[in-house]
């Protein structure tokens, strides 16, 4: 759930996704809807060497959730999100270097899908579907996308 603690959530799942990738022997598959598929890409981008790849369904790549229906709440909660905004741009300074997969929506209703596309790395890989993002977790067409992804891992450039 999106309580707006995102940098204490990085944190925590940066150190269970070392775990798990440890506990396997090999890099883990992340993939995460809305928030948590911005929190997969964080965490690729600061643990590359523990993420295989990174499947993001409805998810901001810019802005955090300025360009998001949560943005209203953050306001009312006094919540700059300009410095949000800045926050992440910052961290893009920082290339993520593992595939990148994105699926987003013109219908999603909740997360703009100009959000969703990623034009800092030329490996990411976006899919539009159309499809709420109430319903996105839900579609056999996003299903579809996910197992193609994880059945055929694709190897990015490095750098």
């Amino acid at each position: 759930m999106n309580f707006g603690f995102v940098k204490a959530q990085l944190e925590l799942y940066k150190e269970r996704v070392k775990r798990l990738a440890d506990r396997e022997g090999q890099p883990v598959h992340l993939i995460g809807s809305s928030l948590g598929g911005f929190l997969a890409r964080e965490i690729a981008r600061d643990c590359p060497d523990v993420v295989a790849q990174v499947i993001s369904i409805g998810s901001p790549v810019v802005g955090g959730p300025k360009y998001t229906r949560a943005a209203r709440f953050y306001r009312r909660a006094s919540i700059n999100l300009d410095r949000i905004e800045r926050d992440v741009d910052a961290r893009r300074s920082v290339a993520i270097k593992v595939p990148l997969t994105l699926i987003f929506s013109k219908c999603d209703g909740v997360v703009a899908w100009q959000a969703c596309i990623d034009t800092q790395h030329d490996h990411a890989e976006h899919h539009e579907i159309n499809i709420p993002h109430s319903s996105m977790c839900f579609s056999p067409e996003v299903f579809r996308v996910v197992s193609e992804k994880l059945g055929r891992v694709a190897h990015c450039p490095s750098g």
